[in-house]
């Protein structure tokens, strides 16, 4: 008498339960110094220049230790990778708030020593995202990683969307640094929760049975070295490089000067900014898990060249459209609607971008979107300085139409990608 198979355990659910909490701290820890720049900059001197050079410091960090953090992925595994971060990064994020009364600002100034924090700031975070992809590759069948990626990545419009009103109320009430350093015990307890919860593998987990195993195509344990060589000669992923760097520019407008915009180009105060400030993220919130629905089932039905082609480029070119409105329409109400839609197709196509690198290579996910993400990063650093330099020459609608231009220019270059086709000398 054969035994019937067990019905499947859903800690995979728990999994993706944990990243999406981790990508809400994450968010948070990034996003707290754009509303906090309402009060330092005055208190310290700080020019909007100066701050842009602040905002880049960390995405600079951010993107050059995204490949590092996807191999480290890859090699150990998201649960030590990624807890090791979080503890780093939430360090980092105390540590904004005592730079410029600390001996680092008397050799470099404040400016320099705030660069430098959000530097190693960006440096602990870079590991974030790329050990999703592992995580969601390791616990996730194929059909659903587009899906899973978005939840994970959705966290970002959660935590995007809460820290400009409750950073903004605790700035008002406690003071701005108050704000860093509650972030930064949150970060170190999400830390722990991902050490005692999670694991790299089904296989590896007490409470995952195997009826869930059995669900989920596993990764191998053991990975073989990176092949630099194989990915130099696969045009698709410079192509999915070069777009995402467009998504990674627009995208760091919406976390590095959105809040401002609203205060001090739309005439919002600093609550009621707070507030509407939140409704990018909102959207975001929505429609990153949409477009990772979208596009695993457009892959199931038209192929996973189409499925991700359609949803990436539907995304992007919707977003610069409604980049491009908001910019211009004289209503603030208007504005903030259609700006926000912006964001919400935005991040309609990430899950398209990260699904993607997994269906290039599954053993090397980790490593394929850390190169990707070091893309969008590459347009992420330029973003925050050259957003404001447009703005002060040519107007905040020329500098956010030149925004709008760069999404739509990522949705094009769609007709280049084929990640149905693998890589070019290996299929894995």
């Amino acid at each position: 008498m054969t035994t019937p198979p067990s019905q499947p355990t859903r800690i995979r659910w728990l999994i993706l339960a944990l990243l999406f909490s981790i990508s809400v701290v994450t968010y948070i820890d990034r996003g707290n110094i754009s509303v906090t720049a309402r009060q330092m900059m005055p208190a310290y001197g700080i020019t909007d220049q100066q701050m842009g050079w602040v905002f880049s410091a960390f995405v600079i960090g951010y993107a050059l230790f995204q490949i590092p953090g996807g191999w480290l992925a890859d090699r150990w595994g998201a649960r030590v990778v990624l807890t090791i971060a979080l503890v780093w990064w939430s360090i980092c994020t105390a540590l904004t708030a005592m730079a410029a009364a600390s001996s680092l600002a008397s050799l470099v100034g404040i400016v320099g020593a705030l660069m430098l924090v959000r530097f190693c700031l960006g440096m602990g975070e870079a590991v974030a995202l790329p050990a999703f992809n592992r995580a969601v590759t390791n616990w996730f069948p194929a059909e659903a990683r587009g899906f899973g990626i978005g939840i994970a990545i959705g966290g970002i419009g959660l935590g995007s969307a809460l820290t400009p009103p409750i950073a903004a109320w605790v700035m008002v009430n406690w003071g701005w640094q108050t704000v860093f350093y509650l972030a930064s015990l949150l970060g170190i307890g999400m830390g722990l929760l991902w050490w005692l919860l999670s694991r790299n593998h089904p296989h590896e987990h007490p409470w995952a049975n195997s009826g869930e195993q059995a669900l989920i195509e596993r990764t191998p344990a053991t990975t073989t070295a990176v092949p630099w060589r194989t990915f130099r000669q696969t045009p698709t992923i410079w192509w999915l490089v070069i777009s995402y760097s467009c998504l990674g520019y627009v995208a760091y407008v919406y976390l590095s000067w959105f809040y401002l915009y609203l205060v001090n180009v739309r005439g919002f105060d600093v609550l009621r900014g707070g507030f509407y400030a939140s409704a990018p993220f909102v959207a975001m919130l929505v429609f990153c898990p949409l477009g990772g629905w979208v596009t695993d089932r457009l892959a199931v039905r038209y192929g996973i060249t189409n499925g991700r082609a359609v949803t990436g480029m539907t995304g992007m070119v919707l977003a610069g459209s409604t980049i491009a409105l908001g910019a211009f329409v004289e209503s603030p109400t208007l504005a903030i609607t259609s700006l926000s839609f912006g964001a919400g197709w935005l991040y309609f196509s990430v899950g398209a971008y990260w699904a993607s690198t997994t269906d290039l290579s599954k053993a090397h996910a980790g490593t394929l979107s850390g190169l990707m993400n070091t893309g969008a990063n590459i347009g992420g650093a330029i973003s925050p300085t050259l957003t404001p330099w447009l703005a002060h020459h040519w107007g905040w609608p020329v500098s956010l139409g030149f925004a709008a231009a760069v999404a739509i220019l990522g949705g094009l270059l769609w007709f280049k990608i084929d990640p149905g086709k693998g890589l070019a000398e290996e299929k894995c």
